[in-house]
């Protein structure tokens, strides 16, 4: 495939300046306050609005899939120009969002028989599928081993969502407790709970060390938050001055598709190991 773009689903939560730099388009989910009223993700609700709203207002969040024909209207765009597609899309686990790009390929290919348009179920969320999408834009091919090592500020939003999954094994009545969260092979994976968040900051430091085994210089890595900048800004200075690393991306704002499940305050440690070290 020699002349193709990449596209995600938007839940990689990219920065625009990342987007911008590759020339990756995003296929936008749908988010609603009220069941009633659907607006699409970073087109027409930012995520600045997005966390404001979580905070001032009683309401847990919906969100809907891109649909086939999202899908197939983007995907027809670059087929009728001759170029190849990968699209990338957030774990099958958590989303129908791959079997709906599936969809529209199987469908375009009655059409154009001779299209390349490759989907790839990321088994990743968040800053961890940006990573993959990254790598790919970078090297034309993905598909390595990724972690998330992650905490959230409370199990609410994903038990609201209908995302707890094995991670209901940490609800309990602890006061001020931080679940600590691993996303592994496309599901959340339950680490264990820690008081205080000072201490669950040095917790997925030390959880994301326990992969790493001290080759730090052969992942590439970025920090994703929940509307708590402030915090991640710290986290990539302890990163940075630990592991005597430079982390040059800058850092992911989860955005609403993910951020419906995890909450404000979620702050996580994302890291993949680099192309040209495997």
């Amino acid at each position: 495939m020699s002349d193709f773009v990449i596209l995600s689903d938007s839940s990689c939560d990219l920065p625009d300046t990342i987007i911008q730099e590759y020339n990756i388009n995003l296929i936008p989910y749908y988010i609603s306050f009220d069941q009633i009223k659907y607006q699409k993700e970073r087109v027409e609700l930012s995520i600045k609005d997005f966390y404001k709203t979580l905070r001032t207002k009683n309401v847990f969040p919906k969100t809907s899939l891109p649909s086939v024909d999202d899908y197939m209207k983007v995907f027809t765009s670059y087929v009728e120009k001759d170029k190849g597609i990968i699209c990338f899309c957030l774990t099958s686990k958590f989303s129908g969002s791959y079997q709906a790009a599936v969809n529209a390929k199987n469908i375009l290919l009655e059409e154009y028989p001779n299209a390349n348009i490759e989907v790839i179920n990321s088994i990743q969320a968040t800053a961890g599928q940006g990573l993959v999408v990254l790598q790919a834009a970078k090297m034309k091919k993905a598909g390595y081993s990724i972690r998330i090592t992650f905490f959230v500020d409370t199990l609410e939003y994903l038990e609201k969502g209908g995302r707890i999954g094995k991670v209901s094994s940490l609800i309990g009545s602890v006061l001020n407790f931080k679940p600590l969260i691993v996303v592994k092979d496309g599901e959340l994976i339950p680490y264990g709970k820690i008081r205080g968040r000072k201490k669950a900051l040095k917790k997925i430091i030390e959880m994301a060390e326990e992969i790493i085994q001290g080759n730090f210089d052969s992942y590439e890595f970025c920090l994703a938050h929940g509307d708590c900048l402030e915090e991640a800004e710290y986290l990539r200075k302890m990163l940075e001055d630990k592991w005597n690393i430079k982390i040059s991306l800058p850092i992911f704002d989860i955005g609403a598709t993910i951020g419906t499940n995890t909450g404000p305050d979620a702050l996580g440690i994302c890291f993949i190991k680099k192309y040209d070290t495997i």
